[in-house]
């Protein structure tokens, strides 16, 4: 079995699978229930003044059949006192001494806010901090979450202000909800951040009802937009974490989140730079016990590839992961079908007949049997029959043979303004 533990900038749990701060961790019972279901470490319902709450305040984007492809909430940190929230968390730290526990907070951005919550929640033994600038959502009205997670300066103060005091790690929680999240990242970092983690929610609308014409959800006939999360999410949390991971200034742990659903998901996430991953919509579907899955599936992953830690996944990928303008524009893959197990569905015909570059023919053979053929002179190698494709092994992608040149957009135009210096120097 491979060491599945963990040491995120000093926080420290039995595997890489975390809670994310949201309905599953607003009480004791619930991050007790979690822990004895195995999961690693909780971050705690954002903690801060108590707040109400509204009705209704969830909803979900099923697409294809697939419920909760997407999942909308309007919800804000907890609607319970603080007192109540430090006291279990104080109980189920003694109960749990070996999972991490950690406490998301969000007040307003002013100084003597920041000290007072870090000392009361450090006071109860809390392994870490996760500062919220994320929430995109009714908080923000008030100046917190994504109006102070979208100023870097703002982030990097309140950073410092949280660092003056605290003696646990800080984790700085980003909102996609930004042009470049790395901005935000190095400013978490200046402002002394131990780890950062993201993404939180993406500013959303779930849905209308044709029938009433009501916001889903809505709350007495009226609306606002809310925070997106699940499965849906996971290429933008993704790239975010990989942009962050491959950024030589945001020189931090990174805990990631944002559509993880499986092993698979964690690993990609491991894999792009992420030392760990936080949960929460496929609990919020599943329930706790889905970890159980999450860590047979993993210790099985790292069994296979020969790996002896989870640390070992860390990153791994980040190298592979550049900029457009640094790809070789002399590779090339072509699409073949296989004839003995294509069914003849016609889809990849269609969508490379309609939408891409009508390179595949409806052909018959001696028999008198239709089959499908990629004329590969003509394919350019774009992959949308293969995902297209309703069988598995039907369509491949293979390189085309042969000894190729590599040529990337930089090193041509590069060429070509050296081509045309030469140029104008031999005029002169």
């Amino acid at each position: 079995m491979a060491d599945l533990n963990i040491n995120l900038a000093g926080i420290k749990s039995p595997n890489p699978f975390w809670l994310a701060s949201a309905p599953p961790t607003n009480s004791g019972y619930q991050v007790q229930r979690a822990f004895e279901a195995g999961w690693g470490g909780a971050v705690w319902k954002t903690l801060g003044d108590p707040i109400l709450n509204v009705s209704s305040r969830f909803a979900a984007v099923s697409f294809n059949g697939q419920r909760v492809a997407g999942f909308n909430n309007i919800e804000l940190i907890t609607d319970r006192p603080l007192e109540v929230n430090l006291k279990e968390i104080y109980e189920t730290k003694k109960r749990f001494p070996n999972h991490a526990v950690i406490a998301s907070l969000m007040v307003e951005p002013k100084q003597e806010k920041w000290h007072e919550i870090v000392k009361r929640v450090e006071d109860v033994g809390v392994d870490g901090l996760e500062l919220n600038f994320g929430c995109p959502h009714g908080m923000a009205e008030r100046g917190m979450g994504a109006a102070s997670g979208q100023v870097p300066e703002l982030v990097e103060k309140q950073t410092y202000w949280a660092k003056e005091v605290a003696q646990t790690p800080v984790i700085v929680k980003l909102t996609p909800n930004i042009t470049d999240i790395t901005v935000t990242a190095e400013a978490a970092v200046q402002g002394g951040a131990d780890a950062v983690s993201m993404i939180n929610t993406i500013n959303s609308l779930a849905g209308v009802d044709l029938n009433s014409w009501n916001t889903i959800p809505h709350v007495a006939g009226k609306g606002a937009h809310g925070g997106y999360c699940g499965p849906a999410v996971k290429p933008i949390a993704l790239n975010m974490v990989a942009e962050c991971a491959r950024n030589p200034r945001v020189n931090v742990p990174i805990s990631g989140m944002g559509g993880v659903s499986s092993w698979q998901e964690a690993v990609e996430f491991m894999l792009m730079g992420a030392t760990g991953v936080q949960v929460c919509t496929a609990a919020m579907h599943h329930g706790f016990r889905i970890v159980e899955d999450m860590i047979d599936g993993l210790n099985n992953y790292l069994d296979e590839r020969g790996l002896a830690s989870v640390s070992d996944l860390v990153g791994k990928a980040v190298p592979k992961y550049s900029d457009w303008g640094n790809l070789d524009l002399n590779y090339k893959v072509v699409a073949r079908i296989n004839p003995d197990v294509c069914i003849n569905c016609n889809k990849c015909h269609i969508s490379c007949e309609d939408t891409s570059h009508q390179c595949i023919d409806m052909l018959k053979d001696p028999n008198g049997k239709d089959y499908l053929k990629v004329r590969e002179e003509d394919c350019v190698g774009c992959n949308l029959c293969s995902i297209v494709c309703p069988v598995d092994g039907a369509i491949t992608m293979v390189e085309v043979p042969g000894e190729h040149v590599p040529m990337t957009w930089n090193e041509r135009q590069a060429a070509i303004g050296l081509v045309a210096e030469c140029k104008v120097d031999a005029l002169k």
